[in-house]
């Protein structure tokens, strides 16, 4: 008695299944492809922003530096895009890490100093609207040459009460500006020897 046949079943769900995510993870791709595309066309142009002294401390490609300047240059709209297009397809053939880490140093110094002048500006709106706070920024620091502060907030008054240019206004803030930074250098100076003394200990 000759044995049965039997007929083997090819489970072909596993490909189908698998074709099935490829599939579905391809429109991931491309939309992902695309952001790349797009950070390095936004970084290429965010570089053209740049003056050209930052641009000379990048150390880029020769064909980058080119292109870059050259932006400035294009006005029409169509010719923009283009070229825009074309720095973003030569950004993509370098190593960016080292342009994102300095573009993020000179960020993180550009957003220090903003806080810094807000700050300033703060100082001498209050001292402007109340010479009360004059005594304040002794305290913090003594070095201040106070006449000379005080005549200069009751004219900055004196200019705001007869609608008159902020010429002491200005003034006052570039005072508060050489008072800070003539402190800021004491105390890394102060550091300096500290630290050079502990090396010595």
């Amino acid at each position: 008695m000759k044995p049965k046949k039997t007929t083997t079943r090819i489970d072909f769900s596993h490909d189908a299944n698998l074709a099935s995510t490829l599939n579905a993870e391809e429109p991931t791709s491309k939309t992902q492809l695309k952001a790349e595309a797009d950070a390095q066309q936004a970084l290429g142009v965010r570089l053209s922003e740049l003056p050209k002294d930052k641009l000379l401390k990048l150390d880029l490609p020769d064909t980058v530096l080119i292109a870059v300047l050259d932006t400035k240059k294009i006005t029409a709209n169509g010719a923009t895009r283009r070229h825009r297009q074309y720095l973003g397809r030569l950004m993509r053939e370098i190593d960016n890490a080292p342009i994102l880490e300095q573009l993020a140093r000179w960020d993180g110094k550009h957003t220090a100093e903003n806080a810094y002048f807000h700050g300033l500006e703060r100082w001498r709106d209050r001292m402007i609207a109340d010479t009360n706070v004059l005594a304040e920024f002794i305290a913090l620091y003594p070095l201040t040459d106070i006449q000379q502060l005080r005549t200069l907030v009751r004219n900055a008054q004196k200019e705001l009460a007869a609608e008159k240019p902020p010429k002491s206004s200005r003034e006052i803030f570039k005072l508060l500006r050489e008072v800070t930074e003539a402190a800021q250098k004491e105390i890394e100076a102060d550091s300096d020897e500290t630290n050079t003394d502990e090396q010595n200990d």
